[in-house]
């Protein structure tokens, strides 16, 4: 049965370059951090409102890359969440799943998060392969990527979703921005030069 907003998701992302949790151009001449707890309602909100927008003028015009970054701080669900998005990210697929899951997320630490909304959202992305994700969760390539998040994270100071970094692509750190689709457009803006 499909999951509320597969289209919208589908069509959001259809056509981008996708590289496990990296989406649009590798040379594009800014690129976007984004932290984000898949239960987070801020991290919800940004992610209904902003990206859209973000990816329609930015990222697929070749201008950003985005870059999330998935962290498990508020509980089991957020785990579960970025377990499955970087299995979906091993098919190319993981901001179709993220987009789903923000486009349905239930109450923090209530078990939002089950298998069947998971089997729900997978069978409503065209090309993802629902026993490979369900195989890659638990992998090794899942777990290190895992570990890699986490130590930028720690590196990046990061304390709270979404955090948002935003600098020329491989020639600066990256700066905060604000959590706002303005604050944000602002940055890219100045990063553009």
């Amino acid at each position: 049965m499909p999951i509320s907003g597969a289209a919208q998701a589908n069509e959001l992302f259809s056509g981008i370059p996708q590289q496990n949790n990296v989406l649009g151009e590798s040379d594009a001449p800014v690129t976007m951090i984004e932290y984000v707890d898949i239960q987070c309602p801020w991290s919800a909100a940004f992610e209904k409102s902003a990206i859209p927008t973000i990816v329609r003028d930015y990222v697929r015009p070749g201008k950003l890359m985005f870059v999330q970054r998935p962290i498990g701080f508020i509980g089991p669900d957020s785990r579960r969440g970025r377990d499955a998005a970087f299995a979906a990210g091993l098919q190319g697929k993981y901001f179709e799943l993220v987009q789903l899951l923000y486009l349905n997320q239930g109450e923090e630490n209530s078990g939002w998060l089950t298998d069947d909304l998971l089997e729900s959202a997978v069978a409503s992305i065209p090309g993802l392969d629902a026993t490979k994700l369900f195989a890659d969760r638990d992998s090794s390539t899942v777990a290190d990527e895992e570990q890699t998040v986490d130590a930028d994270a720690s590196a990046d100071k990061v304390d709270a979703t979404p955090t948002i970094l935003v600098g020329r692509t491989g020639r600066s750190t990256p700066k905060p921005a604000k959590p706002d689709l303005q604050s944000v457009e602002n940055a890219i803006a100045a990063a553009l030069g």
